[in-house]
């Protein structure tokens, strides 16, 4: 079989199809681009997401499916599996859409990511500001990398019973990864230089003192609604105007408090507006000018 066999890319508009045939299976992608027509920054991105997430040859896990299929699909393709980040594609998507306009509307401030994980989606941040020759802008990869903090057993039940369930114990083991393991995984894909800048703790203990003078895209994925709470505390006045906040767990209801700790904290702050919807589980809004 031949290279054209196995991959095409066909312009259309300002999307571009990206379709992978294989001998049993053919996947296709729709991706918003810059430009009409496909670009070497466009192809590398698409390719970045495709090895981050292990697309490249398998199917990610199917969210609206069986839920009982979806944890197992999940721990196989992500917990016992190559994918270097838990976000579908649709995800990435957006977290390059809002890198790239701050980037083109000259939106001062760094980069972050509260609950990274194996650092997928902050290496996806940092291979955009490479495509782009951005060199004046930080990546922030913030995390316990012990795993998920203890809820409050009064005000988060929910949380607390997840927590100890067997899924998040035994299967995910609370998604903790090592420090040294992320930045083998920035190493591996050529991004670990001095435009990353890591904050190994409890969000509560790091963000409030960490040396981050503006940001102009943050990406909350920590999960629990304190974790949640603390990130918007602490980092949203450093937000420029016309930047992203992005909510990865904002529509799940059944095993956290996310939704609560941010509608709590947009109605404190008085922020007009409502999120806008990336799947049924990410949301994200752009603070107003």
């Amino acid at each position: 079989m031949c290279s054209s066999d196995l991959i095409t890319f066909v312009a259309q508009g300002r999307h571009l199809r990206v379709t992978v045939k294989m001998p049993r299976f053919e996947q296709t992608y729709m991706s918003k681009q810059q430009f009409q027509r496909p670009t070497p920054v466009n192809l590398y991105l698409e390719l970045l997401k495709s090895s981050l997430t292990d697309t490249l040859f398998n199917r990610e896990p199917n969210a609206d499916g069986s839920q009982d299929r979806f944890i197992l699909d999940f721990a196989k393709h992500y917990i016992q599996g190559l994918a270097i980040t838990m976000l579908p594609r649709c995800r990435l998507d957006n977290l390059e859409e809002c890198v790239e306009s701050v980037i083109q509307n000259k939106v001062p401030g760094d980069l972050i990511e509260t609950g990274v994980w194996r650092g997928g989606a902050t290496i996806f941040m940092r291979g955009v500001l490479k495509a782009y020759e951005v060199k004046d802008r930080t990546v922030w990869v913030a995390d316990s990398f012990e795993g998920l903090p203890k809820p409050d057993e009064k005000e988060c039940p929910l949380e607390v019973k997840a927590h100890a369930g067997p899924v998040m114990s035994k299967l995910f083991n609370h998604l903790a990864v090592g420090i040294e393991d992320v930045k083998k995984n920035f190493a591996a894909y050529g991004m670990a230089d001095k435009q990353v800048r890591f904050l190994k703790g409890w969000f509560k203990d790091t963000l409030p003192s960490a040396p981050i003078k503006q940001l102009a895209v943050m990406r909350l994925d920590g999960d629990y609604y304190e974790s949640t709470r603390d990130a918007l505390q602490n980092l949203y006045h450093r937000l420029s105007p016309g930047g992203y906040v992005i909510i990865d767990d904002y529509g799940e209801k059944t095993w956290t408090y996310c939704r609560k700790a941010v509608d709590e904290f947009r109605k404190a702050q008085k922020i007009p507006g409502r999120l806008t919807r990336v799947d049924s589980k990410c949301y994200y809004w752009q603070k107003q000018k």
